[in-house]
């Protein structure tokens, strides 16, 4: 049951717990890194990193002769110095492919950064406190990643989805008899989501009173545990106070009476549910794109960007931290500008 202190304070317990039971299938030497991590990482982040060092584990006692002798929580501190460079190359070939509790999992270029990312703050540690005498993950080069465009929605798209939420014409009929329960909420979501650019979890984390509509804000809290005041403008207003009258009508579930959205069994939505209700609505809209609520948040973005040309305003909106991960995302539109600029200046007319 969740309490009313804090959604995010929820959250973050039960990637403490869940943390706990991965810990207990690793070897307990591991408990070191996570502790000496603990200061510069949120819970969220170390129980990743827990998963990706098993799976490493898991691909030695799989792979490895020699460990396969043993079971992965009786493996040494030692075993680190004893794997090379040419382990973790064949590693990082096995997160292509490779097949877990009966299913097949791949990884793109991205996944695999991302573990390799882990794995060299795994070892980083060790070697850093000399604890190993060598440093293998430090010799594997980092996949090399491809830039992959934007996917946004059009203006005009924008306007076909809310528009969609608001009527449902091309609903199925068992989505409509759900559609008359959750329209206005679901209006509320999405035009808030695309009005503002938050991130699904800082939505699903609002409660009713972090609502401020003399001051057209919103209270969230931030990845990294801050609190930040966003803005909104008046469709999100208008959006926000329909679904709030609609909502004052609601008994939701006991320890639920604060969150701002509500899923239909009256408690706390979630992520999960978010992101399905995004891909039902832009699914009518869109079969070429692949609409997540992240992809919401970079709409947002790329429309603030195209309007101001100012960086570091989108950067402080979507709660970048450091605005070269801004730069990152919408440099390419910079580009796509300073194209159309070319083509624009006629030297001479044509004869």
């Amino acid at each position: 049951m969740e309490n009313n202190q804090n959604y995010h304070d929820q959250e973050n317990r039960k990637n403490i717990l869940r943390m706990r039971e991965v810990l207990t299938t690793l070897p307990p030497f591991c408990k070191q890194f996570f502790r000496g991590i603990e200061n510069q990482t949120s819970a969220r982040t170390r129980l990743a990193y827990a998963y990706d060092v098993r799976l490493f584990f898991e691909f030695l006692h799989e792979q490895n002769s020699i460990c396969k002798k043993m079971e992965i929580v009786d493996y040494p501190m030692e075993l680190l110095d004893q794997v090379c460079r040419e382990d973790i190359e064949e590693y990082m070939d096995y997160l292509s492919l490779y097949t877990k509790d009966g299913m097949e999992i791949t990884n793109d270029e991205r996944g695999k950064a991302r573990k390799l990312a882990s794995l060299r703050s795994f070892y980083n540690y060790y070697f850093k406190n000399e604890l190993i005498r060598t440093n293998p993950a430090a010799l594997v080069p980092m996949p090399k990643l491809h830039e992959k465009e934007i996917v946004r929605l059009d203006p005009n798209e924008v306007a076909i989805l809310l528009d969609q939420v608001e009527d449902g014409s091309k609903l199925t009929k068992n989505q409509m008899r759900f559609h008359n329960k959750t329209k206005v909420r679901d209006l509320a979501l999405l035009t808030l989501l695309l009005g503002t650019g938050i991130r699904v979890s800082e939505c699903v984390g609002l409660n009713i009173e972090d609502v401020d509509f003399d001051n057209l804000g919103i209270k969230i809290r931030r990845k990294g545990g801050y609190e930040d005041i966003v803005y909104f403008g008046e469709e999100v207003e208008e959006a926000l106070q329909s679904y709030l009258e609609e909502r004052s009508h609601v008994v939701p579930v006991s320890g639920h009476e604060n969150a701002l959205f509500l899923s239909i069994q009256n408690r706390r939505i979630t992520v999960r549910a978010v992101e399905n209700l995004v891909k039902k609505y832009t699914s009518l809209v869109t079969s070429l794109k692949k609409i997540t609520p992240h992809k919401l948040r970079s709409t947002y973005g790329t429309t603030l960007y195209q309007e101001t040309g100012d960086i570091y305003l989108v950067a402080d909106v979507l709660g970048h931290k450091d605005v070269n991960t801004t730069r990152k995302h919408y440099a390419a539109m910079k580009d796509e500008n300073k194209r159309k600029a070319a083509k624009t200046i006629r030297l001479r007319e044509d004869v």
